[in-house]
């Protein structure tokens, strides 16, 4: 028999959560976002990231995406219960949308009162403010009738979108397998377009955390010479600001160099 030693003397910590803890709520067919944040958090000691999976459809359309609000409360629920988070992010772009942001903020604080919160959107609006940018291209995964919801509900809040392009793909699983090389050249075609209409950009917004952006933002940027952001790339900047985490990493493009304005 081994001797025992019981109450051995401790002290505690903050964990790996040393200078801040964000909360990310990922839809189960998203396969993108988790390892795109991870690139970026990996640069960041002290930041911890914690994930909780929210059911939801593999198709994206206005009905399936509504039906994930009941959920949301149940699953920030799951993000270290008992325990305070800095931030917590839900992860789907068009959701909040078609749920509308205060409606997802509520879900989110009946389970972590103590929580900013952020949505893909609300972090490109954000992003938007804090590069000074009104007139934005916009590309997405999406069908037309989740197309028609974004155009919609950004068109309302200010921004102005001279020339929208779409993959048109109704399956999210779908969305985190289209390439690098499909989503660079989509950004190159809608910015194009402006050109041969005449149109002024300001920048370009890629919608979707299924889509893959973030390792190539800042070489599309020097490319277009406008700035870009992505719903991944921009909701990871804004939850970080959101917690106090200011550092200004490189290789993420012009707005990782900015502070909240």
């Amino acid at each position: 028999m081994p001797q025992f030693i019981d109450n051995l003397p401790y002290t505690l910590d903050n964990g790996f959560a040393a200078r801040a803890s964000i909360g990310l709520i990922v839809l189960a067919t998203d396969y993108t976002i988790e390892t795109e944040w991870h690139l970026l958090f990996s640069q960041l000691p002290g930041v911890a990231l914690y994930h909780a999976r929210i059911a939801n459809d593999d198709e994206v359309n206005p009905e399936t995406l509504r039906a994930m609000e009941p959920r949301i409360a149940a699953t920030a629920a799951t993000l270290t219960p008992g325990t305070a988070l800095d931030v917590i992010a839900y992860g789907c772009t068009s959701a909040s949308m078609a749920i509308g942001e205060e409606v997802v903020f509520r879900n989110i604080r009946s389970a972590k009162p103590e929580s900013h919160c952020t949505t893909p959107i609300t972090a490109a609006f954000a992003a938007f403010k804090a590069l000074d940018v009104r007139r934005v291209a916009v590309l997405t995964p999406y069908t037309r009738s989740v197309n028609q919801i974004v155009v919609d509900y950004m068109s309302e809040r200010g921004v102005d979108i001279p020339v929208f392009g779409s993959f048109n793909e109704p399956l999210d699983s779908r969305v985190a397998r289209i390439s690098a090389e499909s989503i660079s050249a989509g950004v190159r075609a809608i910015v194009e377009k402006s050109v041969k209409l005449d149109e002024e950009l300001d920048a370009v917004f890629v919608s979707c955390t299924s889509v893959r952006l973030m390792e190539q933002c800042a070489e599309l940027e020097r490319e277009i010479g406008l700035p870009i952001t992505s719903s991944n790339h921009a909701m990871a900047w804004h939850a970080l600001r959101l917690a106090g985490i200011n550092d200004p990493l490189t290789g993420l493009g012009r707005l990782y160099q900015c502070a909240l304005d």
